[in-house]
């Protein structure tokens, strides 16, 4: 199974833009894309960027594998929300890189322990291929009940 997005992309890095045109799904299109929405503004409201659409992968693909863990066990999750937030720095040498992704959760799981939430929790957190293909960064978890 192969998923797709498009971006067009015009000049430079940071005198240029560009536009998330199309995911395959049709659910995202026609996104901004700039130097100053990546590195400048804080706030976020200028545009996506690749960090932002990494940490929106992150967190539903944990949130799944998660909720598929617990149903699995006998215990399906009422809710379970879910953020990711993408660390992005300033790169000795030049540059940015990622240096970890922190997930965090709350969950509602009616019937079970919270030792037991986090145990899956972090099972999770592994085995997610989202966190698989992070590899190369930290990845932490905080998980607690709701």
């Amino acid at each position: 199974m192969k998923r797709h997005a498009s971006v067009i992309w015009n000049g430079s890095l940071t005198k240029g833009s560009g536009r998330l045109e199309s995911t395959q799904s049709g659910a995202l299109g026609g996104l901004p894309l700039s130097f100053k929405a990546r590195f400048e503004d804080e706030t976020g409201r200028s545009g996506t960027n690749p960090e932002e659409l990494i940490a929106a992968a992150h967190a539903a693909c944990f949130s799944m594998q998660l909720a598929h863990m617990l149903a699995e066990g006998g215990t399906p999750a009422e809710s379970l929300d879910v953020k990711a937030e993408i660390d992005l720095q300033p790169k000795q040498g030049g540059g940015f890189e990622i240096r970890g992704s922190a997930l965090t959760v709350n969950g509602t799981v009616p019937g079970m322990e919270e030792a037991k939430f986090k145990e899956i929790a972090a099972k999770a957190k592994e085995i997610c291929p989202v966190s698989a293909a992070l590899k190369a960064i930290p990845i932490t978890l905080e998980a607690r009940f709701a």
